[in-house]
């Protein structure tokens, strides 16, 4: 059971935030469909997000063998065999269809995840730029299928933000898989030198901040959530510099736990949190 859990890397999971994030923008959560909705919706892809995963897995698990910290995935040192991984992956795919479906739109958006990153794994992964914003692409994705559950357009500005959070996020991996040895960086790292990196980095981090900014201070926001979002700016500023400061440091590579293993990030969040709710 460990091992298929590591295999279906459930805190991973975390990524699918942002498909709540317009239920939370809304402020519909009282509103017991649209709650189903959008919890059905951030089921589907979590379930896909992990048979995406295995699929990785399973095609690398030759390749992650020879690599120095790969090789303990499941597959790769054999804890899994590849029938049971198949296995875990049809049942996971089965729970995905039948949580998207009687969601026409999420059907949709869940087939251009699994392209996206069937790309990705098959080749695109080598191409710089192209890889992050693949990545991200699969963010904007989850954002979508949020307002999409809800029933809502999205805002423009929150669409921004969304984008260049998820750019920064992957710079950032990038940044931090620079501090690894030679033998045990992906391919495409060839491509990227420190510098260029930092700038990149610097600039989606920047724009961030700047787009969230002008989503808080909009006509629409104001008049929806009157000057809280104003007060939060800050707040994100901040999260976004300590965690820019952590990748320095070597970590940002798992962006799921390096957020959790942060207690001023994690007080950001809470912070954040209390002044949007209260």
């Amino acid at each position: 059971m460990p091992a298929l859990l590591d295999l279906i890397r459930p805190h991973q999971w975390l990524k699918n935030g942002f498909v709540l994030a317009g239920l939370v923008f809304s402020q519909r959560w009282g509103d017991p469909e649209l709650l189903r909705a959008v919890l059905m919706a951030f089921a589907a892809f979590c379930f896909t997000a992990s048979v995406v995963y295995i699929v990785n897995d399973w095609r690398d698990r030759a390749q992650d063998a020879q690599h120095p910290t790969k090789r303990r995935r499941p597959l790769a040192s054999g804890t899994v065999a590849p029938r049971q991984a198949v296995a875990v992956g049809a049942l996971l795919a089965a729970l995905a269809v039948a949580a998207a479906w009687d969601n026409a739109a999420l059907q949709v958006l869940l087939a251009l995840y699994v392209i996206s990153n069937l790309g990705y794994s098959w080749g695109l992964k080598h191409v710089p730029v192209v890889d992050v914003f693949i990545i991200a692409s699969g963010f904007m994705l989850r954002l979508l299928a949020g307002t999409a559950a809800v029933g809502i357009p999205p805002s423009r500005w929150l669409l921004l933000t969304g984008l260049f959070v998820a750019l920064f996020l992957g710079f950032a991996k990038r940044r931090a898989e620079t501090q690894h040895d030679e033998a045990s960086r992906r391919a495409v790292m060839k491509h990227y030198p420190p510098a260029l990196l930092d700038t990149f980095v610097a600039s989606t981090m920047t724009a961030a901040v700047l787009t969230y900014g002008l989503f808080a201070t909009s006509p629409e926001s104001l008049l929806q959530h009157g000057e809280r979002l104003v007060y939060t700016v800050p707040v994100v500023a901040f999260g976004m510099l300590r965690y820019t400061y952590r990748v320095h440091l070597g970590h940002g590579e798992d962006v799921s736990r390096d957020l959790l293993r942060d207690p001023w990030i994690l007080g950001a969040l809470t912070v954040w949190l209390a002044v949007f709710l209260v």
